[in-house]
């Protein structure tokens, strides 16, 4: 029996219109939508992956966004916090728009932080600490949950390190 690692993303923090900034650890955002929770949940329950548990890094976006796959799925189930998946810190591109980001670092740094999560200069994050969470993590799910199906919801910052679990960076990207 195969245990399965699901890795979901949280919800949206910005309204329709409003301009979106870089949000990371040192803020913490409620949820303006419920669709994404709640469509994680609908998802999984559909398609028979029902999670032992339910792992969320502790910020109100990610905690938010697992109860509300929670309850889609009618599982009585608590969330679990996973202070190891709080998002990474953007330094002085916290709270800032993604062109005030842009001209501080420059195009080609972003497309590094995103094709291939190298850190720009200036933000704040351990990537081998990080990665070493994730598979001290996938070792507890192993461990703790062998053949189950578990979920854990994070951001963006956090999630990208997650294909190093494989060994296969980009196949787990695609």
């Amino acid at each position: 029996m195969t245990t399965r690692l699901i890795i979901a993303r949280h919800g949206n923090t910005f309204e329709k219109g409003q301009t979106p900034t870089r949000v990371g650890a040192r803020t913490d955002l409620a949820l303006v939508e419920t669709e994404r929770g709640t469509n994680v949940g609908l998802y999984l329950k559909k398609a028979g992956l029902l999670p032992e548990a339910v792992f969320a890094a502790p910020l109100k976006r990610t905690t938010q966004t697992a109860e509300l796959a929670v309850k889609a799925m009618e599982i009585d189930m608590s969330v679990i916090p996973e202070h190891s998946f709080t998002e990474i810190d953007y330094g002085p591109d916290e709270n800032k728009t993604e062109d005030e980001v842009i001209a501080r670092i420059g195009q080609e740094a972003i497309d590094l932080w995103n094709k291939e999560a190298i850190v720009p200069n200036g933000w704040i994050v351990n990537p081998k600490g990080i990665i070493n969470d994730w598979q001290k993590f996938a070792d507890k799910v192993e461990n703790d949950y062998h053949g189950k199906n578990v979920l854990v919801v994070s951001s963006n910052g956090i999630i990208r390190f997650a294909p190093y679990l494989t060994g296969d960076f980009d196949g787990f990207c695609r």
